[in-house]
């Protein structure tokens, strides 16, 4: 039976690693070209294996490869770090899953004869109530709204203009769901901070904020400024 070799120091697990990596001396006699790096110097000198031992730490702290790594986090102790949680005011867990799964639901009730492109949205207020909105076509296409603008309106309609999240839901399997330009700046006159849910037909989703997707916008506060 093979024993366990036994654990090493930082410095010499570094030096270990670094002389593996050094070229073999030269033969006796053997002639090198004037250009060829000199030989290494001889690890068996006390001078040299400091030298190795240092750079080899250094390595070893920089963590070359993942078994370093895993000898520093053996050494400090295997050090536990909490789950990732969602920034303040984001919504998460089932309120999440619930503002996801109405955007969905709104998709089914598209009013989309001309297009054939059911989108559904979700919104989320400040005070935590979810108002959904499906896309309304007209045989007048331009007089047509989205389904963000849907929810907004009917929010909007009960008295809240103050919002923290909205998703966004279609059948596209392929693509992440995105707002069209004149429903980014609908939502950019509430504000800039808060979270846009992108969705696949899937249920995937990533997460981006207005200010993200409407860079550079025009507001409220910037007819002040005159």
């Amino acid at each position: 039976m093979r024993l366990p070799e036994p654990m090493l120091s930082r410095k010499d697990a570094g030096a270990r690693f670094l002389a593996e990596m050094l070229p073999p001396a030269p033969a006796a006699g053997m002639q090198l070209s004037p250009w060829a790096a000199p030989p290494p110097r001889d690890a068996a000198s006390p001078r040299a294996r400091r030298e190795i031992q240092d750079a080899g730490e250094e390595i070893f702290n920089r963590g070359v490869s993942g078994q370093d790594r895993q000898v520093a986090g053996m050494e400090e102790g295997d050090r536990q770090h909490p789950a990732p949680t969602a920034p303040p005011g984001r919504p998460h867990g089932d309120k999440l899953q619930l503002l996801l799964r109405r955007s969905q639901e709104a998709k089914h009730s598209a009013y989309c004869p001309y297009s054939r492109f059911p989108v559904g949205a979700a919104l989320l207020t400040a005070g935590g109530e979810i108002f959904s909105g499906c896309n309304v076509e007209n045989a007048c296409y331009s007089l047509g709204v989205c389904a963000e603008r849907t929810a907004i309106l009917k929010a909007i309609s009960e008295g809240h203009t103050s919002f923290r999240a909205m998703a966004i839901a279609s059948d596209m399997g392929d693509n992440f769901i995105v707002p069209c330009g004149a429903c980014r700046q609908v939502m950019r006159e509430f504000g800039t901070d808060w979270d846009i849910y992108l969705t696949k037909a899937d249920g995937t989703y990533i997460v981006k904020r207005l200010e993200e997707l409407l860079p550079l916008s025009f507001g409220p506060e910037d007819l002040k400024k005159v």
